[in-house]
């Protein structure tokens, strides 16, 4: 996959569709940072007028995902990634347009060169802040991401 938000976007819609279908967007990606946006709407609703946390979940995991993949192409190994844990707290009604971002691209460049280098597994947790459409935050998500270098068996 390139590391282009419109890239991004079709593999969710192959890959991941019930994002897709919610509204979840990759807007931007460098090697540093990736954001994501959702506009709360009628298919991602709770009964309390806003956003289903679920949906709020699915853009922040795409936010670090993103990075993860991004960088595992970067070093052109077969490295597996997947989620362990994650860990999050909504501190205000999601409406509107949600935007979140993670900016722990350089945490996880150095995770993915540990695991090349040493052959181990790297676990690191990332960090998704969603901010609506007047810069206040909704929700903060964290990640532990883990990542193992596949070896040929």
């Amino acid at each position: 996959m390139q590391h282009s938000p419109n890239k991004i976007n079709l593999f969710l819609f192959f890959k991941l569709p019930a994002a897709f279908w919610c509204g979840v967007r990759a807007k931007s990606i460098s090697s540093e940072s990736c954001t994501t946006q959702v506009r709360h709407r009628w298919i991602n609703q709770n009964p309390f007028r806003s956003m289903y946390f679920a949906v709020q979940a699915m853009a922040a995991e795409l936010s670090t995902g993103a990075l993860v993949m991004y960088h595992i192409r970067e070093s052109g190994q077969n490295i597996s990634m997947l989620v362990a844990n994650n860990k999050a707290t909504y501190l205000k009604k999601a409406t509107g347009r949600i935007t979140f971002s993670c900016d722990d691209g350089k945490l996880i460049a150095s995770a993915v060169q540990n695991a090349i280098v040493t052959g181990e597994g790297q676990t690191i947790w990332m960090r998704s802040i969603g901010t609506n459409e007047t810069q206040e935050i909704v929700s903060e998500t964290h990640f532990e991401w883990t990542i193992k270098v596949k070896t040929n068996r």
